[in-house]
């Protein structure tokens, strides 16, 4: 037989006998794809179509190699009895660690009583049981709760809103700041009935023509920078009454000047009954907002508060503060009706908040001013500390210890070295422009040293107090390209260092002045400090009847810039509007041109506001 022949027959012999390829597994001769899964992985599970016979050698083609079946059983049995010897080491383990941290003297046989008596309690708490996830049900209501609460907030809110105008209203009936009521009595007699709030923490006073504010800020920030509860008591204001009182640095929260206006109110109405039963006035404005700033420091509490003089000193509302530390700025002919028109009576005005033995903080002055605080100092025996004068030898005894040493133009400021009878602070950021600043921040830094008792203070709370100082509306950027600035002077002396802090901060080729005054300024004075630093200037009214008609403002104008450099405007927006244009008009980019608003406090407010600054 051929072995074609004899390979042909075992092939029909295994299709008749079930012995082909895969008869074993029950895979059907000429099966293919899946009718070999089925076959495998049939109804019966896993390997459902293997020969009964054949399962014994695939599992052991699972074990280790060269072990039989029968020793695979073994090490599986002893693997089992390890694995039950270890489980019984683990639960005695366990119950010793539960005894000893649950039963006193970690007794076996305690735990295990009570834990049959556990065994023995078939009662279900199961129903009693509250789920830790909040359902649907409870997260709806949830929120229907936060949403009552929401309008609940915002409920008071409108009501605080209108109980703020209610208040401000009625403050504002009394007589203007401006209109001032020379006298101390009516807001002593106040604070005397309040049990005199103004005694209760340090008090910084600040006065001065110039540089009052800014100085108050910076000395606020220096004494938060130690750590200090603070106080700020500053005029005026430019966006909110608020802005007068502070706490922390931050304007009074509407709230709290509500409870501060009814706390002093009922007294204030005794004293003004009193003083009008006697022939005399009702507290005026600012002397209400003099007694509210005294009694919220108070019951703040602050640990220190900067007052900014009104108007003055001698007479002023804020005069009856107690002695501690006194800062007198840089003085200058303003309020001539009110404090005189000679620089030594401006001077003597000032220097009526010099309290006996207090520290007396001072700018360089001029010659006549400087002779009247000299003799007011001698006069309460003070410890002055005051600037040194351009002219001044350093080294003459009695000379002047606070000194700016060095300065320069910083990015959005400037570094300074500042020097007081205590150290010298070096590179020293401040974030305001033009030396007029840096001497401000000079007796910040003495005063801040004084309510220390004149110790030098650490070069982290310099740095940091410095770095948090703000002065909106003092030469401040509303927008660029061009350039718009806006600054509150609104005298020839202040106006003249905001002058040359602008050509030495921008540079500017060309500078449009939108100028606004009230009607008791210089206001020939200050446009001709203004005349040589600008191209044109653009009169503009300011809502306030105070003051000056803009074509009477015009008139003055035209006499020192003469007729074809003057504008003069309608409103504040159109009088910008063409100042921007002007100022773009020129040959030159866009950088090298600029807009300076000024004049007043309130025409700086209403620029802010224009501008949409908070």
């Amino acid at each position: 037989m051929s072995s074609e022949q004899q390979q042909d027959r075992h092939t029909h012999a295994g299709e008749e006998t079930g012995t082909h390829p895969g008869a074993a597994f029950g895979i059907p001769a000429g099966a293919e794809g899946e009718d070999v899964v089925d076959a495998v992985y049939g109804p019966g599970g896993t390997f459902s179509g293997i020969d009964p016979d054949l399962l014994p050698y695939l599992e052991a083609a699972d074990s280790p190699a060269g072990e039989s079946p029968a020793q695979a059983a073994e090490e599986d049995a002893a693997a089992g009895h390890s694995r039950e010897r270890d489980e019984a080491e683990d639960l005695a383990a366990l119950r010793e660690l539960v005894a000893a941290n649950m039963v006193p003297g970690g007794d076996l046989d305690r735990l295990d009583a009570l834990l049959a008596e556990v065994d023995a309690d078939d009662s279900d708490d199961w129903e009693d049981w509250e789920p830790v996830l909040a359902d649907a049900e409870t997260e709806a209501a949830d929120g229907d709760d936060r949403h009552r609460a929401e309008l609940a907030a915002a409920a008071h809110a409108v009501e605080v809103s209108a109980r703020m105008r209610q208040v401000e209203a009625e403050i504002l009936s009394r007589a203007p700041e401006h209109q001032v009521q020379p006298s101390l009595e009516r807001v002593a007699a106040v604070l005397d009935i309040l049990g005199n709030p103004e005694r209760s923490y340090r008090i910084v006073h600040v006065a001065g023509t110039n540089g009052k504010t800014s100085t108050a800020r910076m000395t606020e920030r220096l004494l938060a920078a130690t750590g200090m509860r603070t106080g700020r008591f500053t005029s005026p204001h430019l966006a909110t009454i608020r802005e007068r009182i502070a706490l922390g640095g931050e304007p009074i929260s509407e709230e709290d000047f509500i409870a501060a206006w009814e706390d002093v109110a009922p007294y204030i109405e005794m004293v003004d009954a009193r003083s009008q039963a006697d022939g005399g006035l009702r507290l005026s404005f600012f002397e209400v907002l003099t007694v509210m700033a005294l009694a919220a420091f108070a019951d703040h509490p602050v640990d220190v508060a900067v007052i900014e003089v009104g108007m003055g000193g001698t007479w002023d509302s804020t005069n009856v503060v107690p002695g501690d530390v006194e800062v007198i700025t840089s003085i200058g002919l303003d309020h001539g009706t009110w404090l005189g028109t000679t620089l030594a009576e401006v001077a003597a005005n000032k220097a009526g908040i010099i309290k006996d033995g207090s520290t007396l903080i001072t700018a360089a002055q001029p010659e006549a001013v400087q002779a009247v605080i000299a003799d007011a100092a001698r006069a309460h025996q003070v410890l002055w500390r005051r600037e040194l004068d351009a002219e001044e030898d350093p080294d003459a005894p009695g000379a002047g210890v606070l000194r700016v040493l060095d300065r320069s133009l910083g990015v959005g400021g400037q570094m300074v070295t500042l020097a007081t009878a205590a150290a010298v602070y070096e590179d020293v950021f401040v974030p305001l422009h033009g030396e007029y600043q840096a001497h401000n921040a000079l007796l910040a830094l003495a005063a801040a040293e004084a309510v220390f008792g004149g110790r030098q203070l650490p070069a982290k709370v310099v740095e940091d107090g410095f770095a948090s100082v703000t002065s909106p509306g003092r030469l401040e950027v509303l927008r660029t390209s061009p350039t718009v600035i806006v600054d509150a002077g609104h005298n020839p002396h202040g106006v003249t260092a905001l002058a040359d802090a602008v050509e030495e901060a921008f540079g500017f080729q060309h500078l449009v002045a939108v100028v606004g005054l009230m009607k008791d300024k210089d206001a020939e004075g200050i446009l001709s400090v203004l005349e040589p630093a600008c191209d044109a200037v653009v009169c503009v009214p300011i809502d306030s009847p105070r003051a000056m008609d803009a074509e009477d403002l015009g008139v003055v104008a035209r006499e020192v810039f003469g007729a074809d450099r003057v504008v003069v405007a309608p409103t504040l927006l159109a009088g910008t509007e063409q100042a921007v244009n002007m100022s773009e008009g020129f040959d030159a980019p866009l950088t090298a041109s600029g807009v300076l608003i000024i004049g007043s406090v309130v025409l700086a407010a209403q620029a802010r506001a224009l501008f949409g600054k908070p």
